[in-house]
């Protein structure tokens, strides 16, 4: 059996009873809200506290009566999958006013919350703050009025407030990531893809304007996820005389043999001296000065629909959870906190920090601070500008520095969709620095058999969207052939290796880094890119391609739950990919909404698959009568799909029936998604400038030589 964690001895610690929690979601709509909502509802259930939901945002709360209801467990199953928000969202003047917001409390003290888990935007977070800000002086009001005791006030003394930035646009400070945005992404990513086959056809340029108000992270995340020849957005308007040089680069794209073009707008663009910049002007452009045949497509409310991205599933249900923690380990001097995204990590930071920064970006704008309005912006949209100012122009042959340096890049292991855009990053940053970079086909087989051959900036071009690997990959690692891929650095004149791949790159530099003592060929920088559906490479949370296969799993599992919608009592046990790792089966289950994830990291035994069929019996005696299994296919040598499938047949006779799906490939196969397109393009980046800096160091009297082990 499995040891407890300690997160869970931790959750288990943690007693809510007593307390009561509302949850609403406010402004506007954004995918992934659901899941939030789910999250907060059940996080709450479990640790013993009363959730509510608030129907319709602050309208509900200040209307009260059926728009203030108790949630149960039930209530928030079949949500993940469900665009949008179930429970409502309206925006409330009443809200803004004292008499809207001392009704709003009124409503909160008869039900006994305290507790307000607020999802929306800055606007929305800054009027749950103002609210907790107010609350005692409302409470008077509301004593002096006759509506409630006076021992009311003492007893729901302070208001705790904790937000959720729920928002496609991804304009909140504090946070690399706002609940939305992927799927916001997916969705533009979904339609750029499209168009560019019917503009590949006939020849055109297609500009396209996606949303975001005053910010431009979609236009420029799916700019650099598309490869797109340009982009236009408010935080950087261009430069005087744009026009000129845009048209110039799209000429010099033809010239190339490149037959469409991608312009991506922002729809709040903006020039140097802040007029509008339109996707019809862009268009009217580039037909008078180029002659281009141009159409214009506005993307609108299509990004905000449709069925939540596993990201945007897995960030919501993360952000729920520790959303609730922080309620319950509030105190009356707490402020009011947003759960923000760092890294891979929730985090708490405070509210009105946050806000206010939010705020000072839209300053900096108006003022024309541009370059400080990118910084204010964050980390993540400071470098993906970098990249793609890196990646999408290319300097005159004059204006490149001169290395001199050979660098040999080459994918190793199973294919991983992203694998492409990693190899397109790093040839044009190495060309932007001055490598002359080589291809290596076939991993380390093509690499003995001399399958080598230099690499130019177009050759790369459009490889952003491929999946698979168009440089072709082998699980073959480079032991038994170490002599002739020493022959073959020797005879290109080798001066760095970036490997992208999975485990098998891993263990393929390992080999290398141990030949260093008998090949002076191999004292070279070396450095591996992790690439793997599997996710599975030491000292990296995430992997190139791990996303999109999340996706297809997420995708497949939303259609076999909907395909037991007319059957019921039906349980699906699906097996996934990930060799030893379970980092498939587990996400993918948060992401789907899975009763149980057999994975290889947690030791299950016959008591616990009988454990877990009695749930699933007791659970086909509610509303919910289907149930969603999980298993990597290495979690167990003799539990195997058909004998799990074979038990839960068996044990759930006459309740439920079962069915098994094994998913293989797919989660290999298809388009890469936007994470890691972006995801890719930037690692890799970074990966090439770490080997430049290496190159530079180490070299001596003619020669890269990296110290030897």
């Amino acid at each position: 059996m499995a040891q407890p964690d300690s997160k869970k001895i931790f959750f288990e610690n943690l007693s809510g009873a007593g307390k009561a929690i509302a949850v609403l979601t406010s402004g506007g709509d954004a995918q992934g809200m659901n899941a939030a909502v789910r999250a907060v509802v059940r996080m709450g259930l479990y640790v013993g506290a009363k959730v509510y939901f608030i129907h319709e945002g602050y309208q509900g709360m200040v209307d009260g009566g059926d728009n203030i209801r108790e949630a149960t467990w039930e209530s928030v199953s079949s949500m993940l999958q469900v665009g949008g928000t179930v429970i409502g969202s309206a925006r409330c003047k009443e809200f803004r006013s004292h008499e809207g917001r001392l009704k709003a409390a009124h409503n909160l003290v008869q039900r006994g919350i305290t507790n307000l888990c607020v999802i929306g935007g800055d606007g929305s977070l800054t009027g749950a703050n103002l609210f907790r800000e107010e609350w005692s002086g409302l409470l008077a009001e509301l004593v002096e009025q006759g509506l409630i005791e006076e021992d009311a006030v003492q007893k729901y003394s302070a208001l705790h407030i904790v937000g959720m930035v729920g928002s496609i646009d991804n304009d909140f400070c504090g946070t690399d990531m706002t609940i939305g945005t992927d799927s916001a992404l997916h969705r533009i990513i979904e339609v750029v893809d499209a168009i560019m086959t019917t503009a590949q056809s006939h020849q055109r340029t297609f500009v396209l304007e996606v949303m975001g108000r005053h910010c431009g992270y979609l236009a420029l995340v799916s700019a650099l996820a598309c490869g797109a020849d340009w982009v236009l957005i408010p935080e950087m308007p261009p430069e005087d005389g744009w026009e000129e040089k845009m048209c110039q680069k799209l000429s010099a794209t033809r010239s190339r043999g490149t037959r469409l073009n991608i312009i991506i707008v922002a729809e709040g663009a903006i020039d140097r001296h802040g007029k509008p910049i339109t996707s019809s002007f862009v268009k009217d452009l580039v037909v008078k000065c180029l002659g281009f045949d141009t159409r214009v497509t506005i993307l609108g409310h299509v990004q905000r629909g449709g069925t939540p991205s596993a990201f945007d599933r897995i960030l919501a249900s993360r952000m729920g959870v520790e959303a609730v923690l922080a309620l319950l380990e509030t105190t009356a001097n707490t402020p009011a906190c947003v759960v923000s995204l760092y890294g891979n990590q929730s985090v708490r930071l405070p509210l009105m920090e946050c806000v206010q920064m939010t705020q000072e970006v839209q300053k900096a704008m108006d003022q024309k601070r541009f370059e400080e309005a990118v910084k204010l912006r964050g980390r993540s949209f400071e470098n993906n500008l970098k990249t793609y100012k890196l990646l999408a122009h290319r300097k005159p042959e004059t204006e490149l520095p001169t290395s001199n340096f050979n660098v040999a890049v080459l994918n190793v292991g199973a294919p991983a969709a992203g694998m492409n855009a990693a190899v397109r990053s790093a040839v044009r940053v190495g060309i932007s620095e001055g490598h002359k970079m080589f291809a290596v086909s076939d991993g380390f087989e093509g690499f003995y058999k001399g399958q080598i051959k230099e690499i130019k900036w177009a050759d790369v071009g459009g490889w952003t969207g491929q999946g698979g690997s168009l440089l072709g990959t082998k699980r073959t690692l480079p032991a038994k052939h170490i002599d002739k891929i020493a022959e073959q650095m020797r005879m290109h004149n080798i001066n760095a290796l970036l490997v992208i791949g999975g485990f098998e790159a891993f263990l393929s530099l390992l080999e290398l880094l141990t030949a260093r003592g008998k090949y002076d060929e191999f004292c070279v920088p070396m450095v591996m890119v992790p690439a793997t559906v599997s996710n599975n490479v030491p000292g990296s949370d995430l992997s190139i391609g791990a996303d999109t296969a999340l996706n297809a799993i997420t995708t497949t599992c939303d259609r076999i739950k909907q395909s037991a919608s007319g059957t019921k009592r039906r349980v699906f046990i699906i097996e996934t990919m990930g060799g030893y790792c379970g980092y498939l089966a587990s996400v993918g289950g948060l992401a789907a909404g899975a009763d149980a994830a057999y994975i290889f990291e947690e030791p299950f035994d016959i008591r616990d698959l009988q454990a877990n069929v009695e749930h699933l019996t007791e659970k086909m005696k509610t509303s919910i009568q289907r149930g969603l299994v999980l298993r990597n296919e290495n979690c167990n040598d003799n539990y195997t799909t058909d004998f799990i499938y074979q038990l839960y047949s068996e044990e759930g006779r006459g309740v439920f029936d079962s069915r098994k799906n094994v998913l293989g490939h797919m989660q290999q196969g298809g388009a890469p998604s936007p994470f890691d397109r972006n995801f890719g393009t930037k690692i890799s980046a970074k990966a090439m400038q770490w080997i430049t800096k290496k190159l530079t160091e180490t070299f001596r009297q003619g020669e890269v030589h990296v110290w030897c082990c």
